[in-house]
Parts: structure tokens; sequence; C-alpha cells
């Protein structure tokens, strides 16, 4: 039981706030909904690549990652040992292959581009991952097979 006595002002007042609220809700749905509807495409357009190389991962019974160049068929690179990001990475890539019932074949391709980001796609099912999203430490796992197994100028 309240002893306060009741006045019109005490309800009004507590609702205006939600009623704003309710406002600006519904006009976030209402512009969001124009956006997605018109087709603006909220992703920054990629960068124009500078290089890229196309690449075979191949796991090894001794539960190493073989990397094989696939234009030349030339080992280049073999990671040992956990390599968490790298296999999460491959992983996931694989996954996608496996749901489009594609073998394990076609190569990958490592792109570098001239805003220094770094992708790895899938040309068989159209995925890609942005490597640089995940941090400079596991970027450099994939940016270090640019030049893997090349000579030396």
């Amino acid at each position: 039981m309240s002893t306060l006595p009741k006045h019109g002002w005490q309800a009004q007042t507590l609702n205006q706030p939600m009623a704003w609220i309710g406002v600006l809700l519904l006009s976030l749905l209402v512009a969001v909904g124009l956006a997605r509807w018109s087709g603006l495409d909220p992703r920054t357009p990629d960068a124009a690549v500078q290089w890229q190389r196309d690449l075979q991962f191949r796991d090894l019974p001794s539960g190493d990652v073989l990397v094989m160049d696939a234009r030349t068929g030339q080992a280049v690179a073999q990671f040992s040992g956990e390599q968490g990001f790298l296999r999460s990475t491959l992983r996931a890539l694989a996954r996608e292959r496996q749901r489009s019932s594609l073998g394990k074949e076609a190569p990958f391709v490592l792109v570098g581009r001239t805003d220094g980001r770094l992708t790895l796609q899938d040309p068989s099912t159209g995925q890609r991952i942005d490597l640089e999203s995940f941090g400079p430490s596991n970027a450099a796992v994939f940016a270090s097979l640019r030049l893997a197994g090349t000579p030396a100028p």
C-alpha cells in the first residue's frame, strides 16, 4: 500500500522514456530493413591482388601437415606439432568441400592483396577466410608460405 498520492504525471514520465526507446528501436529496424532491401553491401571491397599461390595441404601419417605447390607438385613446407590455427583453418574449408561432396585434390589459393591483407580461398566451394582477422601471428603462419620452397634471389 502506497501512501504517496497518485498523480497522472508519474505514469507519464515513466512511459515517455520507454516510448522513445521503442521509437529508436523501430527506426533502427526500418533502417536495417531498407539497407538490406536496397542491396547495400556492408563489406569493403577487396584490394587488388598483389600475388597468389596455389597450395595443397596433405596430412602425413606422422601427424604433420605437408604443404605442396600445386603448380609444380613440389613440397614447400612441413608443419609439425599442434599448429592449431593452421589445422582449424584447413578443417573449416575441408568441411565445406565434404558438404558439397568434393574431393581433396583441388588446391587452395593463398592471396596477398596490395593493402597487406591475406586471404585463403577455396575455388571449389567459393569459401574464403580472411586471415588477418585472426591477428598478425596467425596470419604469419600462412604468410610464410608465400615464398616457401622457392630459390632465394
